[in-house]
């Protein structure tokens, strides 16, 4: 009898029903087939450990990853250094993304790898939608469970065509007795994998509810389906419009199928902006707080699937790290702030009356300033994004300071003066940082008491806001301005800065960074654009405050070149695809490599 080795599961069984007679008669470490496919307690904890399989739920995690740390970086923040947004500070060992973000992805590969896990994962969803139709599962209950696999395998398959481009697509359950053929396939077409993932979600979509009651909450309701097939679409119409097709079509899809694919995702979107069942966040009148809620208020109408946690430990919980890693300090190890935004990222967000928000350097660095001089105005979202000097968090403000003007001129730079410390305590063992740290998702109210302390807000994987952005970007490239720009408008009346009188392909792009800022877009944005040569490879500035004791204002200095000058950024042509590796092409010789990698 065919036994299937599934230690999570039983764990997950054993917390439902513990006294079920079942874990009295079998081992805990297995299950025999006939036993799991039976039974509708054993099918669904299966499919649970479908989703947590699925790391690319929480900010793209890697299969070597998870929603906490692997052995470099933690996976939750591993994207935004990637990007013009951000640069890494620290990592719980390895080289981090540091190396990748300066055009070390060769053929090796090691950047973010999604392939073996993806497939494990995708051959239990082949299992579980061959052997649930003919289970005792009860008729509505197993059409939903079986529009859940679709749709998980859907979202790994774009996990993986956002990296690879082209991937073997596979259907059906691969056997050890099956044809090499069969058990090794050669590369599918990039173009048929993201029209396999629209048209699952087109297909399930009516299979899965509008909402679920709180114990079911997290699972992907219809609107999440129309989601993906939103966001796929608009990707395979941007690589369409901007990019090209290579290796006899494994790569790239044919320009004149742009349009039909903007116009699924358009389709997609207003779905959910017509269904009324998902808004833009907006319960509260203060505008900062109004947007950092978003991402602290459970199960609000903005989130339209979210990957859920909790701070329990480890062991009983789902928690994931973000408050540990990005928080300021004090912090248990001394660290935090482990996504360093660069002044460049402070100075997309604009400014209420809709001016630019770039500053003038010459000026800043002259004379001193308050804090509240200095971002007077500012879009408040920017607040709620990132914290900097002065910014208050948990009864105390935020320090910076890395030196003091004495009352004769002089600037102390070590030790101390008239009692106040040289260095800022966030500075203490940080003066490579750029002056800013991430806001978003940060809860004040977690506890940073342990090593690796646990958050508990939920991880929005779609929400409503893309929706529009998705929308206005989309119906831009169709020619339609007026509905673009009127998706843009609600976004930024909800943000609390002046509406915009026109609409174009960089303000919706910027919008797009800005509102979007280190929940990991940016790096996939900027790839589908075929934007990344220009836009990753930049090396960015920060901000060094400088306490005058007099006045207790501020003498600003501009940091150049915050990345280092022997490894600065680069992105590479060839990087918009990632490698096979030669491990895969070895393993498999009918996987062909991506051009560029030898």
């Amino acid at each position: 009898m065919k036994k299937i080795h599934f230690i999570g599961l039983f764990i997950t069984l054993f917390l439902v029903s513990c006294t079920d007679d079942l874990l009295d008669k079998q081992p805990l470490d297995i299950i025999s087939d006939k036993v799991l496919w039976t039974d509708p307690v054993l099918i669904d904890a299966f499919l649970s450990q479908q989703y947590a399989q699925t790391p690319t739920l929480v900010q793209d995690c890697w299969e070597t990853g998870n929603n906490n740390w692997s052995v470099n970086v933690g996976g939750p923040f591993y994207f935004n250094s990637l990007t013009d947004e951000s640069k890494n500070m620290w990592t719980l060992g390895g080289s981090g993304p540091a190396g990748y973000k300066a055009g070390s992805l060769r053929i090796g590969g090691g950047l973010s790898e999604y392939w073996e896990l993806p497939y494990r994962t995708i051959r239990s969803l082949n299992e579980f939608l061959d052997r649930v139709p003919n289970s005792t599962m009860e008729a509505a209950t197993k059409k939903n469970r079986l529009a859940e696999a679709r749709f998980l395998r859907a979202f790994n398959y774009f996990s993986m065509v956002k990296r690879y481009g082209g991937v073997p697509l596979i259907t059906k359950v691969q056997n050890l007795d099956d044809s090499k053929e069969v058990l090794y396939p050669p590369r599918d077409a990039e173009q048929k994998i993201y029209d396999f993932i629209i048209a699952e979600m087109e297909a399930i979509a009516a299979d899965l509810p509008e909402t679920y009651a709180a114990v079911d909450y997290g699972r992907p309701t219809r609107y999440a389906a129309q989601a993906l097939k939103c966001r796929a679409a608009l990707y395979a119409g941007s690589i369409a419009k901007y990019g090209n097709v290579q290796l006899n079509g494994l790569l790239g899809i044919p320009s004149n199928l742009a349009s039909a694919y903007f116009t699924k995702s358009i389709e997609a979107a207003k779905v959910i902006i017509n269904s009324g069942k998902h808004a833009l966040y907006k319960a509260d009148a203060d505008k900062v707080k109004n947007f950092r809620n978003v991402f602290l208020v459970k199960k609000n109408p903005e989130a339209i699937f979210v990957k859920t946690h909790n701070n329990a430990v480890v062991a009983a919980g789902n928690p994931w790290t973000w408050d540990y890693g990005q928080s300021p300090k004090p912090h248990p190890i001394d660290q935090g702030n482990i996504n360093a935004p660069y002044l460049e990222m402070a100075e997309e967000f604009e400014y209420i009356d809709g001016k630019p928000g770039k500053l003038d350097y010459a000026a800043i660095q002259t004379g001193l300033w308050t804090v509240e001089d200095l971002w007077k105005n500012k879009d408040p979202r920017f607040f709620a994004t990132i914290w900097t000097q002065n910014t208050s968090w948990k009864g105390n403000l935020v320090d910076f300071r890395r030196g003091i003007i004495t009352p004769d001129g002089t600037i102390v730079n070590t030790g101390s003066y008239q009692g106040i410390p040289a260095l800022g305590i966030q500075n203490s063992n940080q003066g490579t940082g750029t002056g800013f740290g991430v806001m978003k998702y940060l809860d004040e109210n977690t506890p940073l008491v342990t090593f690796l302390s646990n958050s508990s807000s939920d991880y929005q994987v779609f929400r409503y806001a893309e929706i529009l952005l998705n929308l206005a970007e989309a119906t831009l490239e169709l020619g339609n301005a007026a509905e673009a720009l009127n998706a843009i408008n609600q976004i930024r009346a909800r943000a609390g800065i002046t509406a915009l009188g026109s609409i174009d392909m960089t303000k919706i792009r910027h919008e797009r960074k800005v509102e979007l800022a280190f929940e990991n877009h940016r790096y996939w944005d900027v790839r589908r654009w075929r934007t990344a040569t220009t836009d990753l490879s930049v090396n960015g500035s920060g901000l060094r405050y400088i306490l005058d004791f007099t006045t207790r204002k501020f003498k600003l200095e501009v940091i150049r070149n915050t990345d280092g000058t022997v490894a600065p950024p680069a992105f590479f042509e060839y990087n918009y695809y990632f490698p096979i590796t030669n491990g895969r092409t070895s393993s498999n010789p009918s996987l062909l490599e991506n051009p560029g990698y030898n």
